[in-house]
């Protein structure tokens, strides 16, 4: 049985010449047992007719915000919370570059920019347009907001030049989202705790310890958690980050000790748990109860205790068939460092990056990182969005718990 049997997709369609391959495409989704929703761009329906879409999906096509003849309304937000994935096939120079940066003057991107669930993109276009690097960076930040791209091959184009933009052949593409959706299964109903971002630690009303962690990392995972049939309980320090996703509970805190009580609290019903978050080492022994005025006070003196050390404490606490997942962000003998980490905090693995790594740690929208497992495994990853170093992260997770045979 293939694993696209029940799945609700949203085939978008648009204005190139391999639209042809789209009908192909439709007919496998189909024949797999996926229930397929077409929305085509206007430009799409110059060189595929509704009617030869609508009779394969057995829907109606949608292509315009509203029936001109009834005024009914589509609502590209209901097929965005209907869609278990999105695949745009083919993906043109134009609709990549209106996806990226949000233009919505169509059915087919205001339902991307509504989707909830995995983007699948399959560029298209002339090797010219496809090397241009406004369509490379157009790519690249669609790649970096989580989506994947199925990568066109290089070939004869319609133009007669041969090069790289030839959309990939459907029966690849239905290989990619069966491979997507049988990966899924493996974290279908388990459930998932990730703490996110920093914390901060007050030393009056108005300031605090703190750090550089942006929670992006902590987000992108709880988002490919989700969107891989996990129910996520997200904790997160203060971050300027929003979550949307009706699979994820987000729990927000700010101190350490805050972070500590609500996953003590949830973390006994967890099945994996992965600590993402930069927690403060350090709190300021006793909290001014009003603002510390430079121009009348003697400079302060801050005693500093320790905080509570979160991984290592449900370390203390886990149980048979419970994963526990830490992070070690160093700035020397890195790898030694990890391990003693991994052993004293009672992890089962452990994500290891560098501050030495350009376009790593805080604050980026890449991340580079080794896991270290507690069998002594290990894998090194290069440079990639965040959104993908998620996916590296939660495939790793998976194949551990299959490993020891935890189900």
């Amino acid at each position: 049985m293939s694993p696209l049997k029940g799945k609700h997709i949203i085939l978008g369609i648009c204005g190139g010449i391999a639209a042809y391959k789209s009908v192909s495409l439709l007919r496998l989704l189909v024949k797999a047992g996926a229930e397929v929703q077409v929305v085509i761009t206007p430009a799409g329906k110059e060189f595929i007719t509704p009617v030869t879409l609508s009779s394969l999906s057995q829907k109606p096509v949608v292509s315009e915000f509203f029936t001109a003849n009834t005024g009914e309304w589509h609502s590209h937000v209901d097929l965005g919370l209907w869609a278990d994935c999105m695949v745009i096939a083919p993906a043109t120079a134009s609709t990549l570059g209106k996806m990226a940066h949000g233009i919505a003057d169509n059915m087919l991107v205001t339902t991307y920019l509504s989707a909830k669930s995995q983007v699948f993109i399959a560029p298209a276009m002339d090797l010219d347009m496809m090397a241009h690097p406004s369509t490379q960076a157009n790519i690249e930040s669609l790649r970096s907001y989580g989506n994947i791209i199925i990568e066109p091959e290089s070939g004869e184009l319609a133009s007669g030049l041969v090069g790289k933009g030839r959309m990939e052949e459907p029966e690849k593409i239905v290989d990619v989202l069966e491979e997507y959706f049988s990966k899924s299964l493996d974290l279908i109903g388990k459930r998932v705790l990730i703490t996110a971002g920093p914390t901060r630690e007050k030393i009056d009303p108005v300031r605090f310890i703190g750090n550089y962690s942006s929670g992006k990392m902590g987000y992108s995972l709880a988002e490919k958690f989700a969107s891989r049939g996990a129910q996520v309980t997200l904790v997160s320090g203060p971050v300027a980050l929003k979550i949307d996703n009706p699979s994820v509970t987000l729990v927000k805190v700010e101190s350490a000790r805050e972070m500590l009580e609500a996953c003590t609290h949830v973390f006994p019903d967890m099945d994996i748990a992965v600590m993402c978050a930069a927690v403060a080492d350090y709190a300021p022994k006793d909290v001014a109860e009003r603002k510390i005025k430079r121009e009348h006070d003697d400079v302060p003196v801050i005693h500093l205790v320790k905080n509570p050390d979160i991984a290592a404490s449900l370390g203390a606490l886990k149980k048979d068939g419970q994963t526990l997942v830490g992070f070690a962000l160093e700035t020397d003998h890195e790898v030694e460092n990890a391990c003693e980490k991994l052993l004293r905090k009672n992890l089962d693995m452990i994500v290891l990056n560098s501050m030495r790594d350009k376009g790593a740690c805080f604050g980026t929208d890449t991340n580079k990182v080794s896991i270290i497992a507690s069998d002594g495994s290990r894998m090194d990853f290069g440079l990639k969005p965040k959104c993908e170093v998620a996916d590296d992260i939660i495939d790793f997770i998976i194949g551990l718990r299959k490993k020891f045979m935890i189900d």
